[in-house]
């Protein structure tokens, strides 16, 4: 029982490094957001059972709320950002409404097809910038105290943020409404027949996992200086699902290890190999396919279990 959290003690000491060691601190925020969004995935589809195609439209939408109220209206990075946590939520709310109400494949259908209408609006509207997005998001100052124009100091209050979320989401799931989550998953129909009110708990899920991916989608526009179309793009929907499958759903760490593999190819093979980045990370997520159907740490966390029973 003590491997699990001494893994967590080094991989949180890893982080706390990653300064000294040289690596560079854009390249790990960006990782920390997409794992985040990671993270907020798997709690909809690992705990809650909800394969949604559209989840790209509360991480972009938050980052186009964010950058453009940092940029349009000179707002400082907590109140951008919460906002754009806000936007996200109240999103959450209104497509969950309507979403829940289906299962399977129209639940995931109509999640695509919403999102999509979210992508016209940050094509169209004319305080997002069209094709071009918006630029040049400022950093500014925590409080008025923390500069975040340094890279060390932004680098360290994504991680902080990151752990927060992570923190937050084994609490929700080890929580009596985490178990009916749970329960839902395997069996909707028995829990219904249980008298919970399936639709009540799966939109409060639905909300949250939207919430934590804008809360993603705001600190990468902090981080990396702008809010694009491809943010609310139907790939990042694509991606966020690949990391999620391929570290492993209903895994906590298991999302985390998804976006790491695909922000690390995505950035260092994308120079070597261009547009063939995407068929090698389509080739490595068919051999994980293959060789962990289970994803990685959820083989891993099989394996050990093995070892264990012998």
């Amino acid at each position: 029982m003590r491997t699990v959290p001494m893994l967590y003690g080094l991989a949180l000491l890893f982080a706390l490094c990653v300064p000294l060691l040289g690596i560079y601190p854009v390249f790990m925020m960006k990782l920390l957001c997409f794992a985040m969004f990671a993270c907020a995935y798997n709690l909809l589809l690992g705990f809650s059972g909800m394969l949604s195609f559209g989840h790209a439209a509360f991480f972009g939408a938050s980052a186009y709320a964010t950058a453009w109220l940092a940029t349009a209206h000179s707002w400082g990075p907590a109140a951008a950002t919460l906002a754009g946590v806000v936007v996200s939520a109240l999103l959450g709310v209104i497509i969950g409404m309507i979403a829940i109400r289906r299962r399977g494949i129209y639940f995931a259908m109509i999640t695509l097809a919403l999102a999509q209408l979210v992508y016209f609006v940050c094509l169209e509207a004319p305080f997002t910038g069209g094709e071009n997005g918006l630029q040049s998001v400022p950093r500014g100052s925590l409080f008025g105290v923390l500069p975040l124009t340094s890279d060390v100091v932004m680098y360290y209050l994504v991680l902080a943020a990151f752990v927060a979320v992570f923190l937050f989401i084994r609490r929700v799931i080890h929580s009596p409404y985490g178990q009916v989550l749970k329960a839902i998953r395997e069996n909707e129909s028995r829990a219904i027949s249980l008298g919970y009110q399936v639709n009540r708990y799966k939109l409060v899920a639905f909300v949250l996992s939207a919430s934590i991916a804008g809360l993603a989608g705001s600190l990468k526009a902090l981080v990396l200086g702008f809010a694009t179309l491809s943010d609310v793009l139907q790939s990042n929907s694509g991606e966020v699902i690949l990391m999620t499958l391929l570290g492993g759903t209903g895994t906590f760490f298991g999302p985390v290890v998804g976006a790491a593999v695909v922000v690390t190819l995505q950035e260092y093979l994308s120079d070597l190999v261009g547009g063939w980045v995407t068929v090698i990370i389509g080739a490595v997520f068919i051999a994980c396919v293959i060789a962990f159907r289970r994803g990685i740490i959820g083989e891993l966390a099989a394996l050990r279990l093995r070892w264990r029973g012998d």
